[in-house]
């Protein structure tokens, strides 16, 4: 019955501006390592300590000074 069909016609400008809208950036979520407090990605593995959700998953080697 004539839904869903725009009623007017959106100018070159209207077009552009809505399929723009879509291309906005949004900033990477960044969280904090609950062993190391290092900045790390959601959902992934510490890249400092090796440890994901309280288990070692990477085994790194300590540097000896």
């Amino acid at each position: 019955m004539g839904q869903g069909v725009p009623k007017y016609r959106r100018s070159r400008s209207q077009r552009r501006m809505h399929r723009a809208a879509s291309y906005r950036f949004t900033p990477v979520t960044i969280g904090e390592c609950p062993r190391c407090h290092e900045p790390k990605l959601p959902h992934r593995v510490c890249l400092n300590c090796g440890y994901y959700r309280g288990m070692e998953i990477i085994a790194l080697e300590e540097e000896e000074q």
